[in-house]
């Protein structure tokens, strides 16, 4: 894939800014969404430990305040990286799909629905320092998908899996988030992601099943194993902390961190929101794969 004209715009630079681009769009977004200057102060942790069940880890409990401080740090950076990842890639699919629609309605609909990207983009970037691009899984499935031609794999897995997903992601993270502002932020993300999911499922069940792609299968498998795996990058930032960590360890964090109930419970909802009067073959698919059963701590361990 050539980075620099991925639909996604994962890897897209930034421009200074000085520059009179910059300048532009700065305008034109308080036009639009009013004062939206940058977080001056830094606030981490914006979710605490109780968040991500680090309450219940015991080498998390005996680190020094510095190291969880540390690891706290990690942890709400991959939740506000994620999150402004998942936006940029959003602008650039919702171009894309502008020129997908079959109808005037659909165009429309899709111009508007870029524009709430670049508020969400505009908006979650105010309270991070520079955004990195890390070798997360998610993010590369996603910028893959967003490469597809094929219009049942955009809309089954993007907007009705994953929009609906990202509901009930966005709603736990502002509801469990400690800044006012940042939690009023996400929050007034939920009414345009409620929309885009609906669309989603409103043009996916006018599709005939027996035109639906294999792929989608492929790639929702993919999917959800990594839901299967648990907390990962919960793991992993506790190891950057504190050092490489034995498998014992390993096994030992993920099932104080309940990882089988953690994913368990997420499999399901994943499961609910695939169940469409045309996916009836891709679940049952999905269902013989063991795709729906959470993993126990000794099999998360890669």
């Amino acid at each position: 894939m050539n980075q620099q004209y991925s639909i996604a715009g994962l890897h897209l630079p930034d421009v200074n800014q000085e520059e009179k681009l910059h300048r532009i769009l700065s305008s034109a977004l308080e036009k639009t969404m009013g004062d939206e200057s940058k977080i001056s102060e830094t606030f981490l942790p914006y979710w605490n430990a109780e968040y991500f069940n680090l309450d219940q880890v015991k080498i998390f409990r005996e680190s020094t305040p510095a190291e969880q401080s540390s690891i706290l740090q990690l942890c709400n950076l991959g939740i506000l990286e994620e999150a402004y990842f998942i936006e940029k890639a959003g602008v650039g699919y919702m171009a894309k799909m502008v020129l997908f629609a079959e109808t005037t309605e659909e165009r429309m609909l899709y111009a508007l629905f870029g524009a709430d990207e670049v508020s969400h983009l505009s908006q979650i970037k105010r309270f991070l320092p520079t955004p990195k691009l890390s070798n997360n899984p998610f993010l590369n499935m996603l910028e893959d998908v967003v490469e597809s031609d094929d219009k049942t794999v955009l809309l089954f897995v993007l907007q009705v899996v994953l929009e609906g997903w990202g509901l009930t992601h966005y709603r736990s993270i502002a509801q469990s988030c400690q800044h006012p502002q940042l939690s009023s932020v996400i929050r007034g993300f939920l009414q345009d992601e409620s929309r885009h999911h609906a669309t989603g499922v409103t043009l996916f069940e006018k599709i005939s099943s027996s035109k639906l792609s294999q792929d989608i299968v492929d790639i929702l498998a993919i999917f959800l194993q990594m839901v299967q795996l648990g907390p990962q990058s919960v793991v992993t930032a506790i190891e950057k902390v504190k050092g490489d960590l034995s498998k014992v360890e390993k096994i030992n964090i993920f099932a104080e961190l309940d990882t089988e109930n953690h994913s368990g419970s997420r499999l399901k909802l994943l499961r609910s929101l695939m169940h469409l009067p045309n996916t009836i073959n891709i679940v049952e698919n999905l269902q013989n794969k063991g795709c729906f059963q959470p993993l126990k701590a000794n099999q998360c361990v890669l």
